[in-house]
């Protein structure tokens, strides 16, 4: 028992060091600059070893984005238990995103990889299926919050469709910034300092149109978001500006 636990621990350490160095081959020098055999070099495991993990390179990327996704999922089931109400709960699910963002920059940059078709269908229909789980769970969490707030008189939604628009609005709004961020397009040319801080202000506006109370001009929201940070992600924040120092 003991030898299979340390086997199992050996082949995860192998594992966490493939993807490391291949998050950083794919990064330098794209996916087309990632090979089976780079990953290898810069390992020192033989490629029979690498293939023991991974078939092909196409599942390594998947693999590296299920491993990120899966802590966003993390970090939007926690910001849900944020003791507030509805709409302080969905800042905190913004919060969650602008965070996962923050401390995971190069994840969009292997995403927008693995959702071309090409390479998706090189990817097991297990990893597809992983994937499309940690994103039904940050869904399947926004969703749960609007519900809340429909159940407390917050938000009023004359049609129950309505809740997986206005939960797709605030996804496509989120994936959109975020790309565009991480594609590093001059946004100060357009006026945008701070894409983030604009992101979430257009948030606003968008909940504001639903009618989800308070409105942004009947609270306080920049004492939500610090009792946000202190609450719910204060070693994530910690992380945050200590990268920033």
């Amino acid at each position: 028992m003991v030898t299979t636990h340390r086997k199992q621990k050996a082949r995860e350490a192998r594992e966490d060091l493939i993807l490391h160095e291949a998050q950083a081959i794919l990064l330098e020098r794209g996916y087309l600059g990632l090979t089976m055999d780079r990953i290898a070099q810069a390992t020192d495991y033989s490629k029979g070893t690498i293939y023991q993990h991974f078939p092909n390179k196409e599942e390594v990327v998947m693999a590296l984005v299920i491993r990120t996704s899966t802590r966003r999922s993390a970090l939007f089931e926690r910001a849900a238990t944020f003791r507030g109400c509805s709409r302080e709960r969905m800042a905190a699910l913004g919060q969650a995103a602008e965070l996962f963002v923050l401390l995971y920059p190069d994840h969009f940059r292997c995403e927008q990889v693995v959702r071309a078709a090409s390479v998706r269908h090189k990817t097991s229909p297990e990893r597809q299926r992983a994937l499309e789980a940690c994103e039904s769970r940050c869904m399947n969490v926004a969703k749960g919050v609007v519900r809340d707030a429909i159940a407390a008189g917050d938000l009023d939604l004359a049609d129950p469709a309505q809740v997986g628009e206005l939960t797709f609005g605030l996804w496509s709004m989120h994936i959109g910034a975020f790309n565009i961020a991480a594609a590093e397009w001059p946004l100060e040319e357009l006026g945008i300092r701070d894409p983030l801080a604009s992101m979430r202000a257009n948030q606003h506006v968008f909940l504001d149109g639903f009618g989800w109370r308070p409105l942004y001009t009947e609270h306080d929201w920049s004492a939500t978001y610090a009792r946000i940070a202190e609450e719910v992600f204060p070693a994530e924040f910690a992380q945050v500006r200590g990268a920033d120092e």
